[in-house]
């Protein structure tokens, strides 16, 4: 008998209908022989409409009242799961996240998960029943709140839970067939990977592909839970997310005829470019403009400094950040200026930035090359580069991140015969 748990997003449990049809997959994984633990997410867009809600109350709730509603998402659905898993003939127990022992920081709306004393679950499951666990949330260690993770935050509950559980996988279930080599919406012919590593997971995660959260992935590489992404709506196989020796293995058991040198091309069009303008060319500038940003908590990505001018001694520097923390950023920026000595800011919201992810470029030369070329022949210019061991990353203009994912998805082989399935929601 093994151990599964099993994440349910959004569109997997949009209405009624959908919860019955997850209810029914999950007593016949139980029927099969197997313990299981379900995590579900709120049903279909009900998160963002209670955001709504809230601001149409409040422009600026206060962040511990925000958690409290949002939450309120997660516990309806796992509520109606569990109804309708009893109506099956099988038992089962709905538990909040602190009931299921997620322990957090207290950083509202992005908390950390520092500890899982799944004390109740693990009872539950000794008792034969089904555990089904609200996602997105847990409970603060010192303030003893309800707090939430960030969006997202469910595939990392699951996660979380199956590695204090010791389980033998996660499966995550969303509405399409696995991970796909691009997201499926934008170019039809992406092709679904049956295996990837944890590293390339999460340099795609990173760059804008919407299937796992990045978060989610870090937890199982740190703990070694194998992550199986699978649709909801099909029985197909889906993709198995799996240490560099896991993926190794599968190729030694013949499940995998070779690791490609490419696993998929990401595009995420939320990103901002901010410059800092006239910034004086000397050691500690930078230091004290990253310092101020980082106080902010404000993640950067890109980061490029232009050659300085001679006759001024002044450079610009240049970094990306998430376009809903373009006014934190600049708000720190300003906040500094007795310690930053700059001219102006500039911002630039009309980007995307467009990567390629594959752990054979470490050993395949002329992959840059062949990136490069792609996209030039397609007309996309490159504004930004960054690059990793197994990914490269442009900044190009947002208008042309489609044309750019389609001409490298097809570059470099990665086209399907036929066309990806997307079976409902928009790719969560």
């Amino acid at each position: 008998m093994s151990l599964i748990v099993q994440k349910y997003g959004g569109s997997s449990v949009a209405d009624a209908a959908s919860i019955k049809r997850v209810a029914r997959r999950i007593v016949e994984t139980k029927k099969a022989g197997h313990d299981v633990v379900v995590v579900v997410s709120a049903m279909g867009d009900s998160t963002d409409e209670l955001m709504d809600l809230a601001q149409q109350v409040s422009p600026l709730p206060p962040a511990r009242e925000l958690d409290m509603l949002l939450t309120a998402g997660e516990r309806i659905s796992m509520a109606l799961l569990a109804m309708a898993i009893s109506d099956l003939g099988a038992v089962s127990r709905s538990y909040t996240g602190s009931q299921a022992g997620l322990i957090t920081d207290s950083a509202h709306g992005a908390a950390r998960i520092i500890d899982v004393t799944p004390g109740r679950i693990t009872d539950a499951l000794a008792k034969g029943a089904i555990p089904i666990v609200a996602g997105f949330q847990g409970v603060a260690q010192d303030t003893k709140d309800i707090t939430t993770l960030g969006r997202g935050g469910s595939d990392t509950t699951a996660v979380a839970l199956a590695a204090a559980l010791n389980a033998d996988s996660c499966e995550i279930y969303t509405d399409v067939d696995g991970v796909f080599t691009t997201d499926p919406r934008v170019v039809k012919k992406a092709s679904k990977i049956d295996f990837v590593t944890y590293e390339e997971m999460l340099e795609l995660a990173a760059v804008g592909a919407k299937v796992l959260h990045l978060r989610c992935v870090e937890y199982a590489r740190r703990f070694g839970v194998p992550i199986h992404v699978r649709s909801s709506f099909s029985q197909a196989e889906g993709t198995w997310v799996l240490s560099a020796q896991g993926v190794a293995d599968a190729v030694k058991e013949g499940k995998l005829v070779e690791q490609p040198i490419i696993s998929g091309v990401a595009a995420d069009v939320k990103d901002a470019k901010i410059t800092v303008v006239g910034v004086p060319d000397k050691p500690g500038e930078a230091a004290a403009i990253f310092r101020a940003l980082a106080d902010a908590k404000v993640n950067l990505d890109m980061i490029v400094q232009n050659v300085s001018s001679t006759a001024t001694g002044r450079t610009d520097v240049t970094f990306t950040c998430p376009a809903d923390s373009v006014n934190m950023a600049m708000e720190a920026l300003n906040g500094a200026r007795d310690k930053i000595d700059f001219e102006s800011l500039s911002v630039d919201e009309g980007i995307a930035k467009v990567s390629l992810v594959g752990a054979g470029m470490r050993s395949h030369p002329g992959v840059s090359a062949d990136f490069f070329s792609a996209l030039a022949q397609a007309g996309v210019n490159v504004e930004m580069i960054s690059t990793s061991e197994i990914r490269i990353s442009i900044v190009t203009r947002a208008d042309l991140a489609n044309t750019a994912v389609e001409a490298l998805h097809s570059a470099f082989g990665l086209d399907s015969d036929g066309e990806a399935v997307v079976y409902a929601g928009t790719g969560r």
